[in-house]
C-alpha cells in the first residue's frame, strides 16, 4: 500500500505538469490559467451543493433510526473530490468532478465498498459494534 502511495505522489504530479505544459502551448498561458481557476472554483460550488445535501440526507436517515451508510461513503468522495479539486491540474480535476457528480459517483462508492468488504474479510480492517 505504502509503495502504491509513494509511486502516486511521485507519478501524478508528473503527469499534472506535462499536461499543464501542453495545455500552455496548446492553448496559451492565460486560458490554461483561467481554466484552473474556473475549475477549482466550480468545483468548490459543487462539492459545497453536495455535501451540504448529503449532510442532510445522513441527518433524516438518523432521525428515522436508520443508519446512514451509504450517506457515509457519499461523504467520503465528496470529501476527497473537494481535497483533490483544491490542487492545480487537468488530471486532479477529472478524477475530483468524478468524486463530486452523483452519477459518477456511484461507482466509486461501488469500489471503495469493494475495497472495505475486501479489507474486513482479510482482518486487515476491523468494525467494532457497539451494543
Amino acid at each position: 500500500m505504502f509503495r502504491l502511495l509513494l509511486l502516486l505522489i511521485i507519478v501524478v504530479p508528473a503527469l499534472e505538469i506535462a499536461v499543464l505544459i501542453l495545455s500552455g502551448n496548446y492553448l496559451g498561458i492565460w486560458p490554461t490559467i483561467f481554466l484552473i481557476i474556473l475549475t477549482g472554483v466550480i468545483g468548490a460550488w459543487l462539492a459545497k451543493k453536495e455535501g451540504l445535501q448529503t449532510l442532510r440526507l445522513a441527518q433524516l436517515q438518523m432521525q428515522q433510526g436508520q443508519l446512514p451508510s451509504g450517506v457515509i461513503l457519499d461523504g467520503i468522495c465528496i470529501l476527497i473530490g473537494g481535497v483533490v479539486l483544491l490542487t492545480p491540474g487537468f488530471i486532479t480535476d477529472f478524477i475530483g468532478f468524478y468524486l463530486l457528480i452523483p452519477f459518477t459517483r456511484a461507482t466509486a462508492k461501488a469500489f471503495l465498498l469493494k475495497i472495505s468488504q475486501r479489507m474486513m474479510n482479510s482482518g486487515n480492517f476491523i468494525f467494532i459494534s457497539r451494543k
